[in-house]
């Protein structure tokens, strides 16, 4: 390969390996050959970037390449030689793609065979209802979760007292097995040891080698003031226990809030509504509304006032998650028409319509009806 490995993937010396990584992903999907069917070039183009690649990802053979050039590699792993790209043989596209594969599933997967016998443990999510209140002042919840826990009879391990698990024959344990199919080499799960890289010939009777058995945890959820809906809260380690002593999973709390009969949420604000009777929105005067701290405000009703006059109330809304400010509560007046009045109420409204003008809206409103189409 005489061209710059460098300028092969379309980078500068300087370039980072992130940048090497990305610009090489990018290549190495537009010049694969599963989709240039039958195009040489292609197939050429892909190996170069292949070997460009596995020299620069590595920090000391980048070391030599930038000292001594492609020379450093020359009887080594370059195209041609041992373990290079001779009618397509000895490639090992599962290691070149495998930069790829820990991008897209997280660095080797949890929980997911591999090389050990230890795996980590499942994450879990447990759903949890709390109230506004509880949301406004902040709880301590107690949630039972079904989950597994390391066995106590065998620490963990998997194997009887006086027993320990031994190195797969067949994976030598790693857990996996390749294997050359045409083009490409398959990696598989061994069928020794079913991934685990470990055999044990003496299980425990207690969790049939596991190494973990099913049992309830029950555990404190701290929640803070001024969490949301939807807020996850995670407890690392209290998943699932993994399997012959590896690490536990982690727990997620999602939270809900339950939807209250008078205040509605609205980021850090809370609205509510009163009703105010038509005498006491015409009078005005001084009421008392709840709050969410179980206490009561005064607010003054200004006479005349109108369905949807809001009040402000600086400081009553929510708390902040990790922040010492608080939101407002907005106090939302409704004015409630009379109902089911009597013949003498009903007489005393007329006498009282009778006795001047006290609608300025809908007067105003209907003297530009009569102007709009002629009087």
């Amino acid at each position: 390969m005489s061209q710059d490995y460098y300028e092969l993937l379309g980078c500068s010396r300087t370039s980072s390996a992130d940048d090497l990584k990305k610009a090489y992903r990018k290549l190495a999907m537009q010049h694969h050959p599963d989709r240039n069917d039958g195009d040489k070039d292609a197939e050429k183009k892909f190996k170069e970037l292949n070997h460009a690649y596995d020299v620069l990802k590595d920090p000391e053979k980048r070391a030599a390449y930038d000292r001594y050039g492609a020379a450093a590699f020359e009887g080594g792993a370059g195209p041609g030689g041992p373990g290079g790209f001779q009618g397509g043989q000895g490639f090992d596209f599962g290691s070149v793609f495998g930069d790829i594969f820990e991008d897209m599933f997280g660095g080797g997967g949890r929980g997911r065979p591999g090389g050990r016998g230890d795996m980590r443990g499942q994450d879990l999510r447990f759903n949890l209802e709390i109230t506004l209140e509880q949301a406004y002042g902040g709880t301590d919840a107690t949630v039972r979760v079904p989950s597994s826990v390391s066995c106590e009879t065998c620490n963990g391990s998997g194997a009887e007292a006086g027993s320990k698990p031994h190195q797969c024959p067949t994976c030598k344990g790693h857990g996996r097995l390749r294997a050359q199919q045409g083009f490409f080499t398959v990696e598989r799960a061994c069928h020794t040891c079913h991934g685990a890289g470990q055999i044990i010939d003496k299980p425990c009777k207690v969790c049939a080698g596991q190494g973990r058995v099913r049992r309830d945890k029950t555990l404190k959820v701290n929640i803070p003031a001024g969490v949301e809906d939807g807020t996850r809260i995670r407890l690392t380690g209290e998943g699932e226990a993994g399997t012959r002593g590896g690490p536990a999973g982690d727990l997620y709390v999602f939270l809900s809030v339950r939807r209250h009969a008078l205040f509605e949420r609205e980021g850090a604000d809370v609205h509510c509504k009163v009703p105010l009777s038509m005498v006491q929105a015409t009078l005005g005067g001084g009421i008392e509304v709840p709050t969410l701290d179980a206490k009561f405000a005064r607010i003054n009703i200004p006479a005349g006032a109108q369905s949807g006059h809001q009040f402000r109330l600086r400081g009553k809304g929510m708390p902040i998650v990790r922040s010492s400010q608080r939101g407002d509560m907005y106090i939302e007046i409704m004015v409630e028409t009379p109902v089911n009045l009597t013949a003498k109420q009903k007489e005393l409204l007329k006498e009282f319509d009778k006795a001047g003008k006290t609608s300025p809206e809908s007067e105003g409103f209907f003297t530009k009806v009569k102007e709009m189409f002629g009087g």
